[in-house]
């Protein structure tokens, strides 16, 4: 008997080879005949007319997939992380249709589910290896292998519900440079604005610029996006931030919209920067510098006598040194209340700076008015990463900060950095300073569907809250797969869109640390050294994911679009190489010559070829497609 396919969301690849298709089926599905102790075949009852009818007629219109081969070969690279989000948006808002891949019936799809699991490569699922030769394309669907029927019990770790489940593989591409691979998940979240979207905005900030004067108040953080970035909040503005003992928050005459808009009266603009250093309970204020914007005139720059013994002065990042320290006199608690009295003056002052809630925390103050230069100018990638403060600097302003090397930074130098930028800002209105490729939230794009908002949840590890989900209808904070997996089930009933990771099998693998470092992802820094862990290591790491993934699975409802993709490959030999090369540049930087270092320590051009080759490997993804039927 054949294989039954109707609970099996296997995409298909549009060609002509219709004839050599395989049948698969989802694990827990069942054939509608059974066999009896003496080997006879038990024929369910034949159905009635009528229901035959309806059964056709539900077939016919059940939504697929079919990729769309002609299309892909004549793509210059793999389907893209940019692709999968612009599917996702087809499928659960009103985004238009892709070439590279046909989807039928696509507004029969009631949820779309999204899960990225790094780690999964080729070899756990038994795929061929990609063509290297000139003549064969490369990005091309995969026909996936059935698991077998009885494995081994020395067979290779794979995930069966996977190799069942999908029927073709789709290469993909994360996004990057030549030394670089950027962030999947920034990839997947953040797209451009459409057309018409673009134009709305055009339209609102020009009638904005004509209603306005230049003024920098038009730049104060509203509410929520002081909330969005992380500021400690005021109790009189929101609920959102429960002040822990030694906090404090400005005095304020009224509390009115006026605190988050352009007052009558012009306040007074400060801009501050604060340094650190590590004492033996964890970071203390070191040195605060406020400057006046107006007349750029230094009010204030104290050290800060530590409460702690100090451990590390920072100086590199900080320009704190332990000769520079041993004369601070003043205590924390004297330098905040002072900060605190300059920001109680009336009309409520402004507090500008780079990152600023950094500083306010440094300091343990609550400030109503604000402006953040990492927030009004843009990165050159949109959303949400933020522009550091050397380099916009040195965009905007001409000028380079920063560079004493081991000497680290002065913040007196970095507020004026900071009053610099503000002033390009007003003098050449809201659109300095910003790219021409507007970029925006997926879920922000969702709420303009057509058909209404569609209702959003991400699943994450970490605080997706604050990163990737700030835009969700839903976020859910994880700690472990089984966090995720709970989330996600808790979560389908009531939200049309869903996104989920599974971290384990990638941290099995080594792929994740525990901090990010530049341009290279949060699931793409690795750990040293870049080995493997045994068949035997991983084969409960991998039973573990297969059986999330059925349980996941089976609590979908039908007409599910399911969307999985891996996102990259092992990027551990690319930044292994990438931390050389930055070793190796800061070296020359602090003026040492190459002869000056080892062999183990120069960069050479078949290191930088090497680098280019990794970088591409780590690229290297892997999509399934599928719609559970029902």
């Amino acid at each position: 008997m054949k294989r039954s396919q109707a609970s099996s969301p296997a995409s298909h690849v549009d060609d002509s080879s219709h004839a050599n298709k395989r049948l698969k089926m989802d694990p827990a599905a069942q054939d509608s005949t059974a066999q009896n102790e003496e080997g006879w075949t038990k024929v369910e009852k034949r159905k009635s007319k009528k229901q035959r009818k309806t059964e056709s007629k539900q077939g016919a219109t059940s939504p697929k997939f079919m990729y769309a081969k002609s299309e892909i070969l004549k793509r210059r690279d793999a389907v893209g992380i940019n692709d999968i989000r612009e599917l996702v948006l087809h499928l659960a808002a009103d985004a238009p249709p892709s070439s590279w891949v046909r989807v039928e019936n696509p507004r029969t799809i009631t949820k779309v589910v999204a899960l990225l699991i790094p780690g999964l490569t080729p070899d756990i699922l038994a795929l061929p290896p990609l063509p290297t030769s000139a003549t064969l394309n490369p990005n091309v669907p995969l026909a996936v292998p059935l698991p077998p029927a009885q494995p081994s019990e020395d067979a290779s770790p794979s995930v069966p519900f996977i190799s069942s489940t999908f029927t073709y593989a789709c290469p993909t591409r994360a996004p990057g440079d030549q030394t670089r691979m950027h962030s999947v998940l920034n990839a997947f979240f953040q797209g451009p604005v459409t057309g018409e979207e673009r134009k709305r905005r055009l339209t609102e900030r020009l009638t904005s610029e004509r209603a306005q004067e230049k003024s920098p108040m038009r730049y104060l953080l509203t509410k929520e996006l002081m909330i969005e970035n992380g500021y400690p909040m005021p109790s009189y503005l929101a609920e959102t931030f429960e002040k822990p003992a030694g906090w404090v928050e400005t005095k304020v005459t009224a509390v009115d919209d006026l605190l988050s808009t352009s007052p009558e009266e012009t306040p007074r603009i400060y801009a501050m920067d604060c340094e650190m250093c590590m004492t033996e309970e964890g970071k203390q204020l070191a040195r605060v510098c406020l400057i006046e914007y107006a007349s750029g005139i230094v009010i204030y720059d104290q050290l800060v006598k530590p409460g702690k013994p100090v451990v590390d002065y920072l100086t590199r990042w900080s320009g704190i040194t332990a000769e520079g320290l041993s004369k601070a006199t003043a205590t924390f608690e004297e330098v905040q209340a002072h900060i605190l009295s300059v920001l109680s003056a009336t009309p409520t002052p402004v507090l500008l700076g780079h990152s600023l809630e950094s500083d306010l925390n440094a300091l343990k103050i609550c400030h109503p008015r604000c402006i953040d230069t990492a927030v009004i100018f843009h990165h050159p990638r949109g959303r949400p990463l933020k522009p550091g403060l050397a380099w916009l600097t040195k965009k905007w302003c001409g000028r380079e900060i920063q560079n004493r090397g081991e000497g680290g930074h002065d913040p007196e130098e970095d507020a004026r950095a900071c009053v610099d930028l503000l002033r390009k800002k007003v003098d050449n209105g809201p659109g300095f300073g910003e790219f021409k490729v507007d970029m925006e939230s997926i879920f922000e794009r969702m709420s303009r569907a057509r058909g209404g908002t569609v209702k959003s949840a991400v699943v994450d590890h970490g605080s997706p809250a604050a990163w990737h989900g700030q835009k969700a209808t839903t976020c859910v904070a994880c700690k472990s797969d089984d966090d995720v997996l709970n989330g996600l089930v808790d979560s389908i009933e009531s939200h049309q869109f869903l996104f989920g990771r599974f971290t384990a099998l990638a941290d099995a693998r080594g792929w994740i640390t525990a901090k990010s470092t530049g341009d290279v992802p949060l699931d793409a820094v690795p750990a040293t050294p870049t080995v493997d862990p045994s068949p035997a290591e991983l084969r409960p790491v991998l039973s573990t994911l297969d059986s999330q993934l059925r349980q996941l699975y089976a609590a979908l409802p039908a007409r599910t679009a399911l969307v999985l993709f891996t996102g990259h490959a092992d990027p551990r030999r690319m930044s292994e190489l990438n931390a050389r090369k930055a070793a190796f540049e800061g070296a020359l930087r602090m003026g040492k010559n190459v002869e000056e270092l080892g062999p183990e320590s120069r960069w050479t051009t078949a290191d930088g070829r090497e680098l280019e080759e990794e970088v591409e490997k780590a690229k290297r993804g892997l999509l399934f497609l599928g719609v559970k039927a029902g």
